[in-house]
């Protein structure tokens, strides 16, 4: 569905719920701290809405999270699944990101050939879906980097990550290489866990995000979930700190990427 007729459908939703509850959209719009004329372009469908102001409509209509959805339906479509939209907003919006990649580089800092390689792995291909939407999501969120205030990002990669061949030696050289030239950006820190560090602290990819409060977010085999309970948060914030002090430091870790991208070049 294109965008278009979905925003307008989500501004009739609106419309249809606000008269049910006998609401103006003056009244609208002072609940959800926006504008009578704001509310009244949302509905009309002139208006993009907010993740703020669908929020906001959820909380004074008493419907959950059901324009929050229905929003971010729009806003994703096809494009991630459902269960790893609520990271891509968290990502959009921290100013902290802590990541711990063992298997692959996290996706905004794969490049488009590892990425669309990682896909035709994945079980979208296996399933003979098209995996080009999820691609160009994942490339979009790259954009993250180029904002005039990035979020600082520090990411520890495994040895093991850098060296499986995804999709032959050339492109590994081509993904290390972007690796290396990312971690010249002033936001950016990257660390190697090589193997000679010994049993890995953890197997399992992690990540920690801050956005006001702390959340973690962790995937399993056929899914994610996003965490915002302390303790759990602090586990892993914990862990996150062994890893890392147990990891090559900066400078290092980019000559160590050097060298594996040498290594695959050389077979």
């Amino acid at each position: 569905m294109p965008a278009a007729i979905a925003t307008q459908g989500f501004g009739a939703d609106v419309k249809r719920v606000r008269l049910a509850r006998r609401l103006t959209q003056k009244q609208l719009g002072n609940a959800t701290g926006y504008s009578e004329g704001y509310v009244s372009r949302v509905e009309a469908g002139k208006k993009s809405p907010s993740e703020k102001f669908a929020a906001g409509c959820d909380l004074a209509f008493g419907t959950g999270d059901l324009f929050s959805e229905q929003l971010r339906r729009i806003l994703y479509g096809e494009r991630v699944p459902e269960w790893f939209a609520p990271y891509v907003e968290l990502e959009a919006k921290a100013d902290r990101i802590l990541d711990y990649s063992p298997v692959f580089p996290m996706g905004i800092l794969q490049t488009e050939a590892y990425a669309r390689a990682v896909f035709r792995a994945g079980p979208l291909a296996a399933k003979g879906e098209d995996t080009t939407p999820s691609l160009a999501a994942r490339l979009d969120r790259k954009a993250l980097l180029d904002r005039p205030t990035p979020p600082l990002l520090w990411v520890v990669l495994t040895e093991s990550c850098l060296r499986t061949p995804v999709g032959g030696p050339a492109l590994m050289q081509e993904q290390l290489g972007y690796l290396a030239r990312l971690a010249e950006h002033p936001r950016v820190t990257l660390q190697v866990l090589p193997y000679r560090a010994g049993a890995y602290p953890c197997t399992t990819p992690f990540t920690l995000l801050r956005s006001g409060g702390w959340c973690a977010y962790s995937e399993f085999p056929v899914g994610g979930r996003s965490y915002d309970a302390q303790d759990f948060v602090t586990e892993c914030m914990d862990l996150f700190d062994l890893i890392r002090a147990r990891a090559l430091g900066p400078d290092e870790s980019v000559s160590f990427i050097q060298e594996i991208s040498e290594d695959h070049r050389n077979g």
